[in-house]
């Protein structure tokens, strides 16, 4: 089951951003690192009594601005009430309801989503100010004061949230089908491609209620297997790619790549891989899923001898992390080669739960050291004591040794090239490798 998602809302200088990092637990700034991409992410996962979720952050709301980066704020902030399961409304006690405060609730109400009506800044300890009755005529309920400078408050208002969360799945016998996220930036014919399994190759269709509102799940079923295709279809740019529209499609995808087993990353032949292709691709990479990369429209393509193979060249030089995906070319229109994905995503789906012996492991290792010796700094070598795979979703490994400081990266890069290598490639799903510390009296 995915994380629902929680988008926090209101106008400018209401202290989003002090109680968005209180509520996910950072004190700073989120930035993190994707491989091949750095980027301001404007969400971050937290928990609460015992259900994760995603929290969205936007810019401050101005109903009725001509300022272009106010507009721009508004667009942002609608298209993350659009993805949200929740919406929370913060306010400004102080402040009390302004004629903004007033265009937001109207918004809000159109929406259809279950509000959780904050006023932060009440900052005082003990009885409810009187200030926060003037809330009540916003008409989205009882509103919760809250100080996120002071940390007040914040428990009453993830209680509300968390009454406000969609049911999990209950689907029967879930366990027989191969979740698949269709994924990747708008218009490349995620689908259209799903449209020409559904509608011409199916056995058995249902819909089963998505997670967000713009994710559609369909079960079907064929001679290859059972499979459970989510669409993320749903953001159409009116212009050229807009920064803020790119990362909230981020966000649609990251909903659905949780939930998925395996990832098909939809690249449109026509523009190659693109900035948001290679964010999309990032976050299929670090939830460790397994990824096809399939390159549509290809029947759009004027071809000669090689067009083929420079363009996968092309792709895993765009995707450099991502070499250990394989590349398939289809046309989703004509749906030439598209039967060719399915036996691929069960592979792929294998081999991301892929499970080795400690034994024939080892025997990797050992076989490795002897191939290449280990790195040394200072006359100190390194040494590998043992492995063993701690889990699987994707394949990681433990590997002890007695320095994690000289075991660098092209060591482990190696490490999980022969881990590949002797075990069938282990295509279409990432590796991790953990290095721990182990003193040599401990082995």
């Amino acid at each position: 089951m995915a994380k629902p998602i929680v988008a926090l809302i209101g106008r400018p200088n209401v202290g989003k951003s002090t109680f968005f990092n209180y509520i996910i637990g950072e004190k700073k700034s989120i930035v993190e690192d994707t491989p091949g991409v750095t980027r301001d992410r404007v969400y971050a996962d937290s928990e609460w009594r015992g259900r994760k979720f995603t929290l969205i952050d936007t810019g401050g709301i101005e109903p009725n601005s001509d300022d272009e980066i106010l507009i721009q704020m508004k667009r942002q902030a609608e298209i993350a009430m659009e993805t949200a399961d929740v919406i929370i409304f913060l306010t400004d006690i102080k402040q009390g309801v302004t004629a903004a405060d007033e265009e937001v609730a109207t918004m809000l109400r159109k929406t259809k989503k279950p509000i959780v009506l904050v006023c932060n800044k009440a900052d005082r300890i003990g009885a409810v100010p009187n200030e926060l009755y003037e809330f009540y005529n916003l008409g989205l309920g009882d509103p919760l004061p809250v100080s996120s400078l002071n940390q007040l408050g914040t428990g009453e208002v993830l209680d509300a949230i968390y009454d406000n969360f969609p049911e999990e799945s209950n689907l029967e016998d879930e366990d027989e089908y191969i979740r698949v996220a269709v994924i990747g930036k708008p218009n490349a014919g995620k689908s259209s491609l799903i449209n020409k399994i559904l509608g011409e190759e199916r056995h058995i269709v249902s819909n089963i209620a998505g997670t967000t509102r713009d994710a559609v799940d369909s079960q079907f079923e064929n001679e290859y297997g059972k499979y459970i295709f989510v669409d993320t279809a749903g953001i159409r740019r009116k212009s050229k790619i807009e920064e803020s529209i790119e990362k909230y499609s981020i966000i649609r995808a990251k909903t659905a790549i949780e939930n998925a087993h395996v990832c098909v990353l939809v690249i449109d032949a026509t523009e190659g891989v693109t900035e948001q292709d290679t964010k999309i691709a990032g976050e299929a990479h670090e939830a460790g899923k397994g990824v096809i990369i399939l390159v549509n429209k290809w029947d759009l393509i004027e071809k000669e001898t090689g067009t083929l193979e420079a363009f996968k060249r092309e792709v895993y030089e765009k995707l450099a992390y991502m070499t250990y995906a394989p590349v398939i070319f289809v046309s989703a229109l004509t749906g030439q080669r598209v039967d060719k994905l399915f036996p691929l995503i069960n592979s792929v789906n294998e081999q991301n739960a892929f499970r080795a012996t400690t034994g024939m492991l080892n025997n990797v290792i050992e076989e490795a050291i002897t191939l290449v010796q280990p790195p040394s700094d200072k006359g100190r070598r390194l040494k590998i004591y043992y492995a063993t795979q701690v889990s699987i979703r994707p394949p990681t490994f433990v590997v002890f040794c007695n320095s994690a400081k000289l075991f660098h990266f092209s060591y482990q890069r190696y490490i999980e090239n022969q881990i590949r290598k002797n075990f069938g490639g282990l295509e279409g799903t990432p590796v991790r490798i953990i290095v721990r510390e182990k003193k040599k009296e401990d082995k």
